[in-house]
Order: C-alpha cells, then sequence, then structure tokens
C-alpha cells in the first residue's frame, strides 16, 4: 500500500508553496481527496493523517464508503450526476460540485423540498466547450444563475471545472483564468478546479477547492478491477 500519509503531507506542502506564489494563504485552499475506486483502508489512513474532505464521482460507490466510513469528513461528489440517483445522492453528500444542467437544479429542488434541505451547488462550467463533457458554456453561466436563484432549496455556493487534457500543467492555466475571470463577473469566489496533475496551477490562479487523486491515494486499480 502506499504511504497515504507521506503522500498528502506531500500535496499539503504543494498546496502551500503555490499559494505562496500567488500571495494567498495555504487555508484558503480545500483539499478533497478523490476517493473513487480507492479501498476503505487507505481511506482511512488519509483520514488519520488529517484529510478533511472525500470526493466521489459515482453515487453507488459512496453509498457503499459512507455506510463504511459514516462521516469523518465531508462527501463532494465531483462526477456527472443522473437525475435518477438524486435522491441518494442528497442524503450522502455535503457539497454536489457537477451542477451541470437546469434539468438537474429542478429535481434538486424537488427532492429537497420534500425532505426539507437546503442543497449546496456548484455550477459546472465547460470552458473549453468540449463535447464530450457536461457542463454550462462559460456564455451561459449568468442565466443558469439566475434561474438557479429563483428555486428556494438549491444554492449555487461557486464554479467547477474540469478542463481540457494538456501535455503540461502550464498548459491548463488560461482555463483556471477563465473560471476565476466567470467567478468574480458573476460574484462567485469559491472554485473547484484543479487535479492531481495540475492543481498548483489551479492554486496560483485562485482556486478554493483543489481535487487531488492519485498524489494522496497511488495509482488506481486497473479498471477490470473496479468495483
Amino acid at each position: 500500500m502506499p504511504d497515504v500519509r507521506e503522500n498528502l503531507e506531500r500535496v499539503r506542502e504543494r498546496i502551500a508553496r503555490a499559494a505562496a506564489r500567488a500571495g494567498r494563504k495555504t487555508d484558503d485552499v480545500l483539499l478533497i481527496g478523490v476517493s473513487k475506486t480507492v479501498d476503505v483502508d487507505r481511506i482511512r489512513a488519509a483520514l488519520a493523517a488529517g484529510l478533511r474532505a472525500l470526493g466521489e464521482n459515482r453515487v453507488q460507490e459512496a453509498k457503499a464508503k459512507v455506510a463504511d466510513l459514516g462521516r469523518p469528513a465531508a462527501w463532494h461528489l465531483i462526477g456527472h450526476l443522473q437525475t435518477n440517483k438524486v435522491k441518494d445522492a442528497l442524503e450522502l453528500f455535503d457539497v454536489i460540485h457537477s451542477l451541470d444542467r437546469l434539468e438537474l437544479a429542478q429535481e434538486l429542488e424537488r427532492r429537497a423540498a420534500g425532505r426539507g434541505l437546503a442543497v449546496e451547488a456548484m455550477l459546472q462550467v465547460n470552458v473549453g466547450g468540449e463535447a464530450s463533457k457536461g457542463g454550462f458554456a462559460p456564455d451561459e453561466v449568468g442565466q443558469a444563475l439566475e434561474g438557479i436563484a429563483k428555486l428556494a432549496h438549491v444554492k449555487v455556493t461557486g464554479l467547477m471545472t474540469i478542463p481540457p487534457e494538456a501535455e503540461r500543467p502550464e498548459d491548463a492555466r488560461p482555463w483556471f483564468r477563465r473560471l476565476r475571470e466567470l467567478g468574480e463577473r458573476h460574484g462567485l469566489a469559491r472554485l473547484s478546479m484543479g487535479m492531481s496533475g495540475d492543481f498548483e496551477v489551479a492554486v496560483e490562479e485562485g482556486a478554493t477547492m483543489v481535487r487531488v487523486g492519485t498524489a494522496i491515494f497511488g495509482a488506481r486499480p486497473p479498471l477490470a478491477a473496479r468495483p
């Protein structure tokens, strides 16, 4: 098993250095450990080392882990959410990063209203206009926020993006900058951006949440071995 504690400390140090380069505080950045396909022993090791947030891509996988681990940290949904999984998602997750369409916002509202819940969500923005990825186009963000603001139980607290794949971390900088500028334009300071390969650049560009998996937990198992 990889040394999760040591890996986590290295990631924290890298975040601290990136924040310092940008004149920011380390505490301004929430490190979310992406635990998809990660076994519970490694997750427990990260929690014991002080990890405060976990990110999962799939509702069913998260359901099993929450049943096993409980809620020693905040659970964040960072993957695509189907409308037929909203009921379970509301029970499992503290924050939904992947609010990528109005239909989903309306279903979240319907389900949350029935249970008297408030939903914290990040609006997913497709900064690169990629057909393979969900999310609102940058020029749709204002209209989307206006529509969601009419919903009583869904509150958008920030923006999230998964930028186009880049050969070098530095190549992702324009996409992160674009999300930050969108956030500034619409009064949203919380930004979920940056993953294992580029989180330092994301922090330099204003990320308040970074989603880091393999740099903490080590390599994921082959597809055939995944749950």
